[in-house]
């Protein structure tokens, strides 16, 4: 057995995916650290944003707030710190049972809590569509507005292998990015229906830094385009998929500051840095443990009760803040990579995703779902 693991962590590291993460990753995270360092040595006030407390900014007690990803790690950090703050939080996962070990553990933190679990796989978009019916149906029998005022598209995953979703898409393009852009589609009228100001805080990471991907077709953005490659790129899929999280999030903020109720919705990105949570799971132990290792004694790791620090910021910005990129905790922002402000980029991504949303609502109308 420990022969095998070690041949496992050596075949591993003979990969050019393995060096990538180790050093251009690395080198990302530094660099947004350093741009915290330059911002603060520059005293620019502007890139830093205060907390509002829910009574300014929520009607207490029952604005709902969705976290995707919410079975472990940042997800339920989030959940149990939104839950504190008076948002009644919907946590959606994939594991039933995950869910309701989440749940019972806030209870046990926090006994006021306000909490509502579905089991939802966001890589599927029937389970999405199914989620938004099941969340509209929740929400009228719990005599709750049919509304959302918060919604943080967490889920995501790092896999070593290639597995396609039914439609044949590539997963972790499906769960890091088409079903962000999803579920964000199907609850927007929720989203709108707010009485008031609602937002949207979309998590993103470091890593989009070192995307440099600027095709945004369906083969691309399904990632099939990358099925043609020897060995599964996964640390390359892994960082576009983040980029297009931004891309996405720039474009929808530009959508929705052009509505004539543009203060309804805000759009945030917000990125954790490096959170010691369960999406290494897939690489060998021995190697995991060893990057977090070193990770730790450069100052860099964090656990996710430090790590949400940036995605709570985001989510209790002041209404008016919309289309920034928190990182770092204390309010505190930063620029993303100059490919994420790509404007006629992130147009025709959206355009590529919007077909891609069109003909999934066929596909599941057709079946019936």
């Amino acid at each position: 057995m420990v022969l095998n693991d070690l041949w496992e962590a050596l075949s591993f590291v003979c990969t050019l995916q393995f060096w990538r993460m180790g050093v251009l990753w690395t080198i990302s995270i530094i660099f947004s650290y350093f741009q915290l360092i330059f911002n603060g040595f520059l005293r620019r006030k502007a890139f830093s944003y205060p907390r509002c407390s829910l009574s300014t900014t929520m009607a207490a007690g029952r604005s709902v707030c969705i976290v995707t990803g919410a079975t472990s790690g940042l997800g339920a950090q989030a959940a149990y710190a939104l839950s504190k703050e008076g948002f009644f939080v919907i946590l959606v996962g994939r594991s039933s049972n995950q869910l309701s070990k989440v749940v019972e553990d806030i209870r046990m933190q926090n006994e006021s809590a306000l909490l509502k679990a579905f089991e939802v796989d966001m890589s599927s978009f029937p389970s999405i569509m199914k989620f938004k019916a099941s969340l509209e149906k929740w929400l009228l029998d719990s005599n709750l507005h049919s509304s959302v005022q918060l919604l943080i598209n967490n889920a995501g995953i790092l896999a070593t292998s290639s597995r396609s979703t039914v439609e044949g898409y590539d997963q972790m393009m499906a769960t890091n990015y088409i079903g962000s852009f999803c579920l964000t589609k199907v609850l927007q009228p929720l989203l709108q229906n707010s009485l008031i100001p609602s937002r949207v805080v979309n998590v993103t990471s470091f890593t989009h830094r070192n995307a440099d991907l600027q095709v945004v077709d369906k083969e691309s953005v399904c990632g099939r385009m990358f099925s043609k490659s020897r060995r599964y790129p996964y640390a390359q899929i892994y960082e576009f998929s983040k980029l297009c999280i931004l891309l996405f999030s720039y474009e929808l903020h530009q959508q929705f500051n052009a509505m004539e109720n543009s203060h309804q919705i805000s759009v945030i990105a917000a990125d954790p840095g490096v959170v010691r949570t369960r999406i290494m799971r897939e690489i060998p132990k021995f190697l995991s443990c060893t990057a977090f290792s070193v990770l730790k004694l450069l100052g860099l790791l964090q656990s996710p009760e430090i790590g949400i620090h940036s995605i709570i910021d985001a989510a209790l910005a002041p209404p008016e803040i919309s289309g920034a990129y928190f990182f770092g905790g204390k309010g505190r922002t930063i620029d993303s990579s100059t490919l994420s402000y790509n404007a006629a980029l992130g147009k025709k991504l959206w355009a590529t995703s919007n077909d891609i949303f069109m003909e999934l609502q066929q596909h599941n109308n057709v079946n019936g779902l």
